[in-house]
């Protein structure tokens, strides 16, 4: 007799599985949370339309010892993925759920056959295959009613409360969070909900289908719900969405229009390579509620508070401090020393090297130098910006979103929408009144329209970078550059230079281009007059001149736009 194989392993994605009748039949569920590094395999045997979370899927399920999967027809790429996986991988088991997608009787009714299928399904097969499997599951499939229970949630104190909204956040988002201080007040993703059936109720699969709905359910108004009388117990939402996954997309829409709480969009492709787009996002988003938060309890501190801040600011006067702040850039690293009178004692400006650890060891020697200091005199080290966290001789980091909010505000208190462009990455940031940050979004997928993006097309032109601005105020006919990627772009400069176009109107359409780019940005977070531009790309006339005209306004630079992150970072680093 042929002795019975290991127990098995099935993956899943999608909070309808029977989890629980699966367990109780004897296979290991395990629960797919994809990182993929690349698509290659996906790419050969899937459709390039194909959603980047499906594809990562697949390359998770070829990287580990599955016995099979059990997918649901949420949607045409699920769908793909079953038949992908059923073709070349023929001898394991996959089955593919036929969810109703309306919730009512004859659903659970429905949906407890489709159930009972599946598992027949698979007792033939573990038999086929030597796997253990009990004898009898009809009583997990029950479909009668439970009674309506209200969701329970505990009561823990925290500083920040945020509820994750959306599709497929991944474990990444949850621990960072969690790593934070930060409370999951709630978790309505696909996965997220914890699982508190049992499967041997007579409910059982009435539960399953009447957790809170997901957007392929016909009718997702008990999201809605359940958001409205979830809103005053959480500081923000954070919503994720899978990259084109429009569905989920209509619904972060929704309630950015209708709620009034800070919200956080975040859209991944399921790779593990943005996982630094993902940090410095939920980074800036948890700061900003924090200081809404901690300018909320300041506005309502007694008389006592007063005091204690009076004698803080004795105290700073008996013991001047000099704090420094650096931004490291992809581009740049910048550096700015602040005394506690909030006076710039200096600042310095270099080029991003192979490493940004020794970009800011050479730029604090610098600007020391210029302020005749040595690094005994620094009372704190505050970082920012791309390579903040590679600093080794910064004492805390902060977001380069918080910290150009906190110097622009500074520097000008009648700022209310940031323009940053720099060398990888575009940002929007819409401050209050205070400098709090109300919104932000980046653009740090794609070089186009960046720094590099403008470094490529002087070069295309073969003219320093620093005179492709002054060039295009002396345009004269309209171009236009389409592309909306880099490399796309360059190739219709070329093509503009071989039908011998002026340099002057090419650089025109050039700055017309990063403009259109950066107007998006600013459009998502509500353009509010009382604008201003940093980063190394304020430094170009070009750029500025365009962007005045299509905001039908002024922007306001400093005299050195590059170091306003690195300021922030200062002004950060005074108030510990």
């Amino acid at each position: 007799m042929e002795q019975s194989k290991k127990s098995p392993t099935l993956g899943y994605v999608c909070k309808y599985v029977p989890v629980e009748a699966l367990k109780a039949v004897g296979i290991n569920v395990r629960r797919i949370e994809p990182q993929a590094t690349d698509f290659c395999r996906a790419d050969t045997l899937m459709h390039a339309n194909v959603c980047s979370f499906v594809r990562a899927v697949l390359e998770d399920f070829a990287d580990h010892d599955y016995d099979g999967m059990i997918l649901t027809t949420c949607c045409d790429s699920t769908r793909r993925l079953f038949d992908t996986l059923r073709a070349k991988w023929p001898d394991r088991f996959f089955y593919c759920l036929d969810l109703p997608h309306k919730i009512n009787d004859f659903a659970d009714s429905l949906y407890a056959k489709h159930i009972r299928k599946m598992l027949d399904a698979w007792e033939l097969y573990a038999k086929d295959h030597t796997f253990h499997t009990p004898a009898n599951t009809d009583e997990l499939l029950s479909s009668d009613p439970p009674p309506v229970e209200p969701n329970a949630f505990g009561q823990t104190p925290h500083t920040i409360s945020v509820g994750l909204v959306g599709a497929r956040p991944g474990d990444g988002i949850r621990n960072l969070l969690l790593s934070k201080g930060i409370r999951i007040r709630f978790d309505m993703t696909c996965t997220g909900a914890p699982r508190k059936f049992e499967a041997d109720s007579a409910t059982y699969t009435h539960d399953l289908l009447n957790q809170i709905p997901c957007m392929r359910m016909a009718d997702a108004s008990g999201r809605q719900r359940f958001l409205q009388d979830m809103s005053e117990q959480v500081d923000g939402i954070i919503y994720h969405t899978i990259k084109f996954c429009d569905i989920y997309s209509y619904e972060y829409t929704q309630i950015h229009k209708r709620s009034d709480l800070p919200i956080l969009k975040i859209e991944t492709d399921a790779t593990a390579q943005s996982s630094g787009q993902i940090l410095t996002r939920l980074e800036a988003f948890i700061e900003a509620l924090e200081a809404k938060k901690q300018f909320a309890d300041s506005r309502a501190a007694s008389d006592n508070a007063q005091q204690d801040n009076n004698t803080s600011t004795d105290k700073q006067e008996s013991s001047p401090m000099i704090v420094m702040g650096i931004d490291s850039g992809s581009t740049s690293t910048n550096a700015v020393l602040l005394n506690e009178k909030k006076e710039i004692l200096g600042s310095a400006v270099l080029r991003t090297g192979a490493k940004s650890g020794d970009s800011a060891e050479r730029v604090r020697a610098m600007v020391l130098e210029k302020a005749g200091l040595t690094p005994e005199d620094l009372s704190l080290v505050v970082s920012t910006g791309y390579g903040r966290v590679s600093i080794p001789f910064a004492d805390k980091d902060i977001t380069e979103i918080s910290c150009h909010a906190k110097g622009a505000h500074f520097l000008n208190p009648d700022i209310r929408t940031i323009l940053d462009i720099g060398g990888q990455d575009s940002k929007a940031i819409h401050l209050d009144e205070n400098g709090n940050v109300k919104d932000f979004v980046m653009n740090d997928k794609c070089a186009a329209g960046t720094g590099r993006f403008l470094e490529m097309m002087a070069r295309t032109l073969e003219i320093p970078i620093e005179e492709l601005g002054p060039l295009s105020l002396k345009s004269s006919e309209s171009l236009t550059i389409s592309s909306m990627c880099t490399v796309f772009a360059e190739s219709e400069v070329i093509s503009l230079i071989a039908q011998n176009k002026e340099p002057a109107d090419i650089a025109h359409g050039i700055h017309e281009a990063i403009v259109s780019r950066a107007m998006s940005l600013i459009k998502r977070v509500g353009a509010e007059p009382g604008f201003m531009m940093t980063g190394g790309v304020a430094k170009n006339e070009g750029v500025i001149d365009v962007l005045q005209k299509r905001l039908n306004a002024s922007v306001w630079r400093y005299e050195e736009p590059e170091i306003v992150g690195a300021l922030g970072a200062a002004l950060f680093g005074l108030e510990d």
